[in-house]
């Protein structure tokens, strides 16, 4: 897996004019329900937003694909909840799943919109939520205002971590593969752990509330 991670860098660094089409390609798998699981979609932009950070690459490009393929991955696992409707999560491949999907259709009940839009950001959910949401016949418009805000935020945070290691190696020299390895892994353990932490507040039970006792009527 870290040999195509760096592979994937190396062909934005040496191939530029196919910048905006990978990180497109990144995110829009990334968000795609079910294929989202597989893809390294956080180590991927931590990468990319390295070379943005070290002047490899030019920023605009990446952030513009980034976003664009976001918005494009949750739309279509949107659309296929909506069409296909909750008899989805007895179908194969979503059949395999359905802790995930369970798990997701907890978090959109409670929070509805604001799930959307935070679900991209939280692993564990971030490629079922919108499958969810269309399954669950939440309103187009309403998606898509949670679906492109949370993209544009998405794109900036994933690559800023990246961005701020490259820079800072650029400012004070040039790292070895060792040490460029260790930051990106510290980052992405990090936001793995902070992501997860954050899922399993939002997403806890609520308490439930015991009713009040009866007053028994006696027998006369």
């Amino acid at each position: 897996m870290e040999h195509i991670i760096g592979q994937i860098g190396v062909l934005i660094e040496t191939h530029q004019s196919y910048a905006l089409l990978v990180a497109g390609i990144v995110a829009f798998g990334e968000s795609l329900a079910i294929v989202g699981l597989f893809i390294p979609a956080t180590a991927l932009m931590m990468v990319i937003g390295g070379l943005m950070g070290s002047g490899l690459v030019e920023p605009l490009p990446i952030l513009a694909g980034s976003i664009i393929g976001a918005i494009l991955g949750d739309a279509v696992s949107y659309m296929l909840g909506r069409r296909v409707g909750r008899g989805l999560v007895y179908k194969w491949p979503l059949a395999q799943y359905r802790p995930s999907v369970a798990r997701a259709r907890l978090f959109f009940r409670r929070y509805g919109f604001a799930s959307v839009f935070f679900g991209r950001f939280l692993g564990p959910v971030r490629s079922t939520i919108p499958l969810v949401a269309g399954m669950m016949a939440m309103k187009h418009r309403q998606f898509q205002l949670a679906n492109v805000t949370s993209a544009f935020a998405w794109a900036g945070l994933m690559l800023s971590p990246g961005w701020l290691a490259g820079h800072a190696a650029s400012s004070l020299g040039s790292f070895g593969s060792v040490e460029w390895l260790a930051v990106m892994g510290t980052l992405t353990v990090a936001f793995l752990v902070v992501t997860s932490v954050i899922l399993h507040k939002v997403a806890k039970p609520a308490p439930r509330r015991r009713r009040a006792a009866l007053p028994q009527r006696s027998e006369s």
